[in-house]
């Protein structure tokens, strides 16, 4: 189960940041904020290869104590951060990779919204509502 999703702009900054337990909301931001320099990392280490893959999932980022996270990154360079809580044992790769599939699709419908202005913060209730499915479906 994920406990945090962000979606980040190619310029670093936010698009949508979305936490279930909300009284750790600051904490998920720095963990999301954090894990930018890995993503960065793993995108200087694949360097040109990164642009022949069609498969942009970077794997686990960095564990810590108490969760893990997970990077993917689109071809406009536009990241999806996961944090997921470390004691879910059964979440499988496999799992994450198609949770950010959905990610990815559910954005990709908002960039082909006429009325959405790219680099704006992300106000769907359709994006919201496929995020919450995602963190609180239990595998």
């Amino acid at each position: 189960m994920a406990v945090c999703i962000a979606v980040i702009a190619k310029e670093n900054y936010p698009l949508y940041i979305r936490s279930v337990p909300t009284e750790n909301e600051l904490k998920f931001h720095y963990t999301v904020h954090t894990s930018l320099d890995v993503v960065d990392e793993k995108i200087s280490a694949m360097g040109k290869a990164l642009v022949d893959q069609r498969e942009l999932y970077l794997g686990l980022l960095y564990p810590t104590e108490d969760y893990k996270v997970y990077g993917y990154v689109t071809n406009s360079k536009v990241k999806f951060v996961m944090v997921v809580d470390s004691s879910n044992t059964a979440l499988r790769d496999n799992e994450i990779r198609s949770m950010f599939r959905k990610l990815h699709n559910s954005y990709t419908d908002i960039m082909c919204n006429p009325f959405y202005n790219p680099g704006d913060r992300i106000n769907s209730r359709a994006f919201d509502n496929m995020v919450n499915s995602m963190m609180m479906q239990v595998c």
